[in-house]
């Protein structure tokens, strides 16, 4: 088996953030709606309905261009994909076969693999399927939301590189405003193809999982379907060219229907939709005020020495990655760095980080001096931090509202070492602190701070311990 080298190639149909529909002025955004309640006479197909081309979905496939370090078609066209399904009432997909938009590009993940991709196309979604135990209902909200297809080369040769592929592309189409991103709603989709061969020149039989819509999903989907081709060739049989399914219940791929090949589709130009041609200046105007992206911040918190994990919590969403940016450009990499930890710490244990409201930098900035300076305790500073995220503001203010400002007055913290050093408790500690065993020192700041109930600095109560003790 460790002979059989797997391959993978990922489709990822995107769907772009316009208001209306690819080829009507219909709402889009269709999340929350009843079913059937974003439809117009052009999603329906009924007769003599002529569809127009959304320009910003243009605009939006330009910066995805861009994004994926691809170049963008001066000249592509519309195709029609025929193929006969419940939720395509005109019996084909607007596409882009033969001309698509955009052209060669890379992608590159966060350990340097740079998969490359082969091109991606506009075309137009279609509707959705309700499956009962003994009927299908028909959803057309989705039909005519504009998409791009990203089809990537075969470059990649794991199920965790193929997951990391569809991560950093998650991240590109999101920092670079195009899709909404939201998986769970189907904002991103994953096809994944899988080929093992025992040849390293030659590409196995393909196999297609459709529609997954998690990163979870297709490491799981990608790993389990490479292990039962292995299987399938060593038992000395031969692959099944076909289209399967994720069962995410069972984590395991199941056949859903032979795989169609580009010929059964019987393309054609689509005849009612001119051809998409684009000026040089058009797609600078289009390409115009484009973000940072995922790997130049990476590159900028290189400098914060946290691991790559929490890198990638910080680059969880665009605007996290911003702020902690902002904190850096207007501070310096210690602040930044305790304000990373603070917000690694709240998001590895919140549920949904987008319900999180981000602080002001500056209120970051002060929170994370008071830290440094010990005007509060590591505790007090992840309170502030969790009402500063609940809404409230100025992080010194809180501070003192809640009580939490550290005693560091060498003269009050002197006041409660006394009386903590006279009291029985302390007199074994002091012995064995005489005794060379200072490990006991420990024990007795920990007397001190309960004494002060956690406010005093226990880095001013252990050099105030030390001093009179050697005094």
């Amino acid at each position: 088996m460790s002979r059989i080298i797997p391959t993978i190639g990922i489709e990822c149909h995107v769907q772009l953030k316009t208001k209306t529909k690819l080829f009507s002025d219909t709402d889009n955004d269709a999340r929350d709606a009843s079913p059937n309640s974003k439809v117009s006479e052009i999603d329906y197909a009924l007769p003599g309905m002529l569809p127009y081309l959304n320009k910003e979905a243009v605009r939006l496939a330009c910066r995805a261009a861009k994004a994926l370090n691809a170049d963008v078609a001066r000249f592509s066209m519309f195709d029609r994909k025929h193929y006969f399904y419940p939720d395509l009432p005109k019996g084909y997909q607007t596409s882009q076969m033969y001309n698509p938009i955009i052209l060669e590009g890379y992608v590159e993940l966060p350990s340097g693999t740079k998969v490359r991709v082969d091109h991606a196309h506009l075309e137009e979604d279609a509707g959705k399927q309700t499956h009962y135990s003994g009927y299908t209902l028909v959803d057309l909200n989705r039909a005519g939301t504009p998409l791009i297809e990203i089809v990537s080369a075969p470059d990649i040769h794991s199920a965790a590189d193929a997951r990391a592929y569809a991560e950093e592309l998650h991240k590109l189409m999101t920092y670079a405003d195009i899709s909404h991103g939201d998986l769970y709603h189907g904002n991103m989709r994953f096809d994944v193809n899988i080929s093992v061969s025992s040849d390293p020149d030659k590409l196995g039989t393909r196999v297609e999982i459709k529609n997954m819509n998690s990163f979870r999903a297709v490491e799981a989907a990608a790993d389990y379907e490479i292990s039962r081709q292995m299987k399938v060739i060593e038992a000395g049989e031969k692959v099944v060219q076909e289209t399967r399914g994720w069962d995410d219940a069972k984590q395991k791929t199941i056949p859903q229907r032979s795989k169609e090949n580009a010929k059964d589709y019987r393309y054609m130009p689509d005849a009612d939709i001119p051809p998409v041609i684009l000026s040089d200046e058009q797609i600078a105007e289009f390409q115009s005020g484009f973000p940072k992206m995922p790997a130049e911040y990476r590159a900028e918190f290189a400098v914060l020495g946290v691991d790559k994990s929490a890198v990638n919590v910080l680059l969880a969403e665009r605007a996290i990655a911003e702020i902690v940016s902002e904190v850096l450009e207007k501070s310096d990499a210690a602040k930044a760095k305790k304000v990373a930890n603070l917000i690694i710490s709240t998001l590895g244990i919140a549920d949904d980080s987008k319900k999180i409201k981000l602080p002001s930098v500056s209120d970051l900035i002060t929170l994370a001096e008071m830290l440094m300076q010990g005007e509060i305790n590591s505790n007090a500073g992840d309170k502030i931090f969790s009402e500063l995220i609940s809404g409230r503001e100025n992080s010194r203010q809180i501070a003192k509202d809640e009580n939490l400002i550290q005693v560091s007055d060498t003269g009050e913290v002197e006041k409660i070492v006394d009386e903590v050093l006279a009291s029985e408790v302390a007199a074994k500690a002091i012995a064995d602190i005489k005794a060379g065993e200072q490990k006991a020192i420990g024990f007795l700041v920990g007397l001190v701070m309960k004494e002060s109930k956690g406010k005093a600095n226990p880095a001013v109560v252990r050099e105030v311990i030390l001093t009179k003790l050697s005094n």
